[in-house]
C-alpha cells in the first residue's frame, strides 16, 4: 500500500488492508526464522497523520501462519499480531545521529519522494511478530532422544539412560605425555 505524502494530513484517518505474504515467505526461507510460512494475507489497521513534516502511524499487523515445533517437529498454526507504532520524516531530515538506539529510535524511519511504501514496513513488523523459536505450545514435551517418540502422545518404550560423556582426565593426561 502506498500513500502520497501531500494526502496526508493533520487530521488522523484510518485504513485497512490485507497484503500478500509472498515477500514475508521470501526472507523466512533464506534467513533465521526458515521454520515459519505465512498461509493468509497480512491483515493491516492502521491510523495516521502529519504534524509538520513527520508522520506518525499507529495500529496493528496480524497474519496466521504455520511453522514446525522446535520440540516435537508437528506442524502447528498460529495466529500473530503485533501493535505497531511508527514515525517517519523525509530522507533529507537525516537518521537519529546516535549510535546506540533508544526504543524510540527503534520506532523512527525516513521516507523519499513525494509516496511512502508501507509494504517495508509491515513485512518488518510481521517478522518481529513471530516468535524466534516455533513452540506449538509452552508444555510441549518433545521427542524421545532415544527412540524419537513424541512424548506429547505416546510414552517412551527407551530402557536406555542418556547421559553426557564423561572425560577421564587422569587417562587424558597420560596419553599426552604429561
Amino acid at each position: 500500500m502506498k500513500l502520497r505524502v501531500d494526502e496526508i494530513s493533520e487530521t488522523a484517518k484510518e485504513v485497512e488492508f490485507s497484503q500478500p505474504g509472498e515477500e514475508v515467505n521470501r526472507i523466512l526461507a533464506q534467513g533465521p526464522l526458515s521454520e515459519w510460512r505465512l498461509n493468509s494475507p497480512i491483515s493491516v489497521a492502521l491510523s495516521y497523520y502529519r504534524a509538520a513534516t513527520e508522520i506518525f502511524f499507529q495500529g496493528q499487523v496480524s497474519a496466521h501462519a504455520v511453522a514446525k515445533c522446535g520440540r516435537c517437529a508437528e506442524d502447528f498454526e498460529g495466529a500473530y499480531a503485533r501493535e505497531v507504532r511508527f514515525v517517519l520524516v523525509p530522507a533529507a531530515m537525516g537518521a537519529p545521529g546516535e549510535t546506540r538506539l533508544s526504543a524510540e529510535d527503534l520506532e523512527f524511519s525516513v521516507y523519499q519522494g513525494e509516496e511512502i511504501d508501507l509494504g517495508p514496513l509491515i513485512r518488518e513488523q510481521v517478522l518481529l511478530a513471530l516468535p524466534t523459536r516455533p513452540l506449538c505450545r509452552d508444555e510441549c514435551r518433545g521427542l524421545c532422544p532415544g527412540c524419537g517418540a513424541n512424548l506429547n502422545f505416546e510414552r517412551c518404550g527407551c530402557s536406555h539412560v542418556i547421559s553426557a560423556p564423561r572425560i577421564n582426565l587422569g587417562r587424558l593426561l597420560k596419553t599426552e605425555g604429561r
